[in-house]
C-alpha cells in the first residue's frame, strides 16, 4: 500500500496519530506500506527534529514498524492560511514522483484535511493503475463553505476539486457516520465509515478528581483554531473569575489572539506548549473537566467529532462538551459529562455548578467501556483492512 499525508510520525498531528496507530495493526497483519509525507515540520513550520529524527527529503527511512517513509521536502512556513496552503500544494506536488518510485502498491490511500493531498492521490493512483480510497477526515467540501474559503452560491475551485476526486474515487472512508450519510446523498455510493479512536490500553483510567478543592481546574488540549472558537471557554473562565483555574495546551493560528483577550480580560488563564508524554497524563490527572469544543455556527460540525473525544472518554474524566450533532450523541451515550451551548454565560454557570458540587464530576468507567466498543484501534483497524480487502476481491485481512 502507498499512504499519502501530510503529517506523520515523528510529529504528533491528528493523522499522525491515527495513522500510527492504524499501522500497528496492518503492520501485525504483514501488510506492506509506504508513506509518503513530507520532511517533519510540523506545527511551527519548519523543521525542530534532528534530521535522523525528521528524516531527509528524497530519503528512505524505517518507520515504527515495518513500514517505510519516503520524504519529501515542503515550504517552510508560519501561521499564514496562504503559507499552510502553499506548503501543502508544493509537498503535494513532489509526492507524486516520489511516489512513482515506491513498491508498485495494490491501493494508494490520500488522506485529507490537507487537500491537494487529494489531488496527488488521484493522479498517482491512476498513473499505477491501482485503487484509490480517499479518507476524509474533515466533512470537505462543506467545510471550506462554512468557513468561508468559498463566497457566494457559485461553487469555488477547491469544492468541484474535492468533489471530483471522491466521484472518482474507488472507496471513500469517512470518520463519522454523519458525513458518509451526506456523501450518500450526494450520490456517492462506495462510503464507508473507519471513526477516529485510539487503543484503549495505552491510556490509563485515572481516578476522580479531588472531593474537595479550593480552585475548579478546566483543560483544553488541542488545535486553537477557527474551528474550536477558544474564545468562548476564555471569556467563560473570566466570568468566574479566581474560583477557577482555565487550562490551554497546544498552538493553533488563533493563538496570538486567544492570549491577548485573556490578557484583556484578566481571565484566569494559562497557556501552556504542545506537552506529550507524561506531561500529558499529568495535565489530565490535575483537571476537574475536560473541554471538547467545536463552534457551533458551521453546519458541517454537526457531522465532525474532534479525535481528542476519545482519548478524554478513555480517560475517564468529567467532559465540558461544547459540541452538537454527532459529538453531542457520542457524549450523551457514553455517559461522559455535559453538554453545553457555546455562550460564554451557559459554560460559566455549568463550571459553577460543578465546582458546588464536586460529585457530579465523579463518573463511572461507562465512557471508557464506549470506546473499548465503538472507537479501539485493534478493532477499527481490522474493519478497515476488510473494506480494502473487499476493495481488492480478497479474502477479509481478519479471517485469515
Amino acid at each position: 500500500m502507498t499512504l499519502l499525508a501530510h503529517s506523520y510520525w515523528p510529529e504528533n498531528s491528528p493523522p499522525q496519530r491515527r495513522w500510527t496507530a492504524l499501522l500497528r495493526e496492518f503492520c501485525a497483519y504483514g501488510w506492506e506500506f509506504d508513506v509518503v509525507t513530507p520532511v517533519a515540520h510540523f506545527p511551527v513550520g519548519k523543521r525542530e527534529l534532528p534530521a535522523d529524527l525528521a528524516g531527509r527529503a528524497f530519503r528512505r527511512q524505517k518507520g515504527q514498524f515495518t513500514e517505510l517513509i519516503r520524504r519529501v521536502p515542503y515550504l517552510p512556513h508560519g501561521n499564514s492560511h496562504l503559507a499552510r496552503l502553499l506548503d501543502q500544494c508544493f509537498s503535494a506536488a513532489m509526492s507524486v514522483p516520489l511516489g512513482l518510485l515506491t513498491r508498485r502498491p495494490d491501493v494508494v490511500i490520500a488522506t485529507a484535511p490537507s487537500l491537494p493531498i487529494l489531488a496527488a492521490g488521484y493522479l498517482l493512483a491512476r498513473l499505477r493503475g491501482v485503487p484509490l480510497i480517499v479518507e476524509m477526515r474533515d466533512a470537505w467540501p462543506d467545510l471550506a463553505r462554512d468557513s468561508r474559503m468559498v463566497r457566494g452560491r457559485v461553487k469555488s475551485v477547491v469544492e468541484m476539486a474535492v468533489e471530483f476526486v471522491q466521484k472518482r474515487a474507488d472507496l471513500v472512508v469517512t470518520v463519522t457516520e454523519g458525513f458518509a450519510e451526506t456523501l450518500r446523498q450526494r450520490g456517492l455510493k462506495n462510503v464507508k465509515t473507519v471513526s477516529n479512536g485510539l487503543h484503549v490500553d495505552t491510556i490509563p483510567a485515572l481516578g476522580s478528581p479531588e472531593p474537595e478543592r479550593d480552585v475548579f481546574e478546566a483543560l483544553y488540549l488541542g488545535n486553537h483554531g477557527e474551528s474550536q472558537r477558544l474564545d468562548v471557554v476564555i471569556r467563560a473562565s473570566a466570568l468566574v473569575g479566581d474560583a477557577m483555574h482555565l487550562h490551554l495546551v497546544g498552538h493553533g493560528t488563533q493563538s496570538p489572539a486567544l492570549e491577548k483577550l485573556a490578557a484583556e480580560l484578566g481571565a484566569p488563564v494559562t497557556f501552556h506548549p504542545s506537552l506529550h508524554g507524561q506531561d500529558v497524563m499529568d495535565r489530565y490527572a490535575s483537571a476537574d473537566t475536560c473541554i471538547v469544543s467545536l463552534r457551533d455556527d458551521w453546519k458541517s460540525f454537526e457531522t465532525t467529532v474532534p479525535s481528542k473525544t476519545y482519548e478524554v472518554l478513555a480517560l475517564g474524566r468529567h467532559v465540558t462538551a461544547i459540541v452538537k450533532g454527532e459529538a453531542a450523541r457520542i457524549i450523551e451515550d457514553a455517559d461522559a459529562g455535559d453538554i453545553v451551548p457555546s455562550i460564554p454565560e451557559d459554560v460559566a454557570a455549568l463550571w459553577r455548578e460543578l465546582a458546588a458540587d464536586r460529585s457530579r464530576l465523579v463518573r463511572s468507567d461507562a465512557s471508557r467501556q464506549w470506546v473499548k466498543e465503538h472507537a479501539d484501534y485493534t478493532q477499527l483497524a481490522e474493519k478497515y483492512m476488510d473494506l480494502i480487502s473487499e476493495l481488492l476481491g480478497k479474502e477479509p485481512a481478519a479471517h485469515r
